[in-house]
């Protein structure tokens, strides 16, 4: 048996549970690639599976976790042909099932996966495929957002938002971002037209008369209900988590779609989003690299909330 170093989740606990060892090594069946991996993401949704169980893909304990991954192509199955050993690529492949991305190599559908851009080191490529897929597909495909229109983003300093930020700016939008206030001069520097202190003034004051057409909201809780008092009537409410039901209520008397989306692979989402990589309109801001080994760190660091942009693991130099 061929095996790799991997961080394993040993059961629902603290950041303790995981313990990096040795598994056995995937093989890539038909269309699929075997991906060394240099660098894996840190998104939320791995400490709350971590913590909680619960999630799609996650809740048969001891498991790997991580969706982003970012590495060479070390062997193709049989089928694949558009992708050859040595390619450098990107990707958040089989989403919502686990690909175990903590780990030295991972196995999945080639076309999960995109090339990486060569300006971006794989650190970088690791922090961009689920936070940008989750930005593209909300802003894009379900608020069809256009230039002119305004944008609320809340969270705009995170690992969605600043993504989310971009993107909405590369459409030419008008962007208003939440943040506190330390982190505005970064936010800004993201393109956003105005940047709202959540600590110190409540934005659903700051907009009321002046209500957007869009809310990109990746925190939900009580913020849904304040998020539909700012949006226009027929707005769009992008909520990457469930809708709490006055908001949806209020939402519906108005005629605002508020329906909660979960982010997909998109191979052709994932290209349109190198390309502004490419051009230039979209960075990828790291907060933190921890080695692989240090994973449990890393998400310690995560749950603090206090990360600008993404938590990624270096797998190998």
């Amino acid at each position: 048996m061929t095996t790799m170093n991997a961080v394993v989740a040993q059961g629902i606990g603290g950041p303790e549970v995981l313990q990096l060892q040795e598994v056995e090594r995937p093989v890539p069946g038909l269309t699929e690639i075997l991906v060394r991996v240099r660098a894996a993401g840190i998104n939320p949704t791995d400490w709350k599976a971590r913590a909680a169980g619960g999630r799609v893909g996650a809740d048969d304990f001891p498991l790997i976790l991580g969706y982003d991954v970012a590495g060479v192509v070390e062997q193709v199955g049989g089928g694949v042909t558009w992708l050859k050993v040595g390619d450098e690529v990107l990707g958040m492949p089989k989403f919502p099932v686990l690909p175990g991305g903590y780990a030295e190599y991972v196995v999945a559908p080639s076309r999960h996966f995109v090339r990486k851009p060569s300006v971006l080191s794989f650190e970088e490529a690791a922090g961009l495929p689920l936070a940008a897929l989750t930005a593209w597909q909300g802003l894009v495909d379900t608020a069809r957002l256009s230039a002119g229109q305004r944008v609320l983003v809340h969270a705009a300093a995170g690992g969605v938002g600043h993504l989310a930020v971009q993107i909405a700016k590369s459409l030419g939008a008008h962007v208003i971002g939440t943040a506190s206030a330390p982190k505005h001069d970064f936010v800004r520097s993201l393109g956003a037209d105005e940047v709202i202190d959540y600590r110190s003034v409540d934005f659903a004051d700051v907009l009321r008369e002046s209500p957007v057409d869009v809310v990109f909201d990746p925190i939900a809780g009580d913020t849904s209900l304040r998020s539909v008092q700012v949006l226009k009537d027929g707005g769009v409410l992008v909520s990457i988590l469930n809708v709490e039901d006055d908001a949806a209520a209020e939402a519906k008397r108005r005629g605002i779609n508020a329906d909660f989306t979960l982010v997909e692979p998109d191979r052709l989402a994932l290209t349109a989003i190198t390309d502004l990589v490419d051009a230039g309109q979209l960075r990828v801001e790291i907060d933190s690299v921890f080695p692989l080994a240090e994973a449990a760190d890393a998400h310690r660091r995560g749950e603090t909330n206090a990360a600008s942009g993404k938590i990624v693991l270096r797998v190998a130099d």
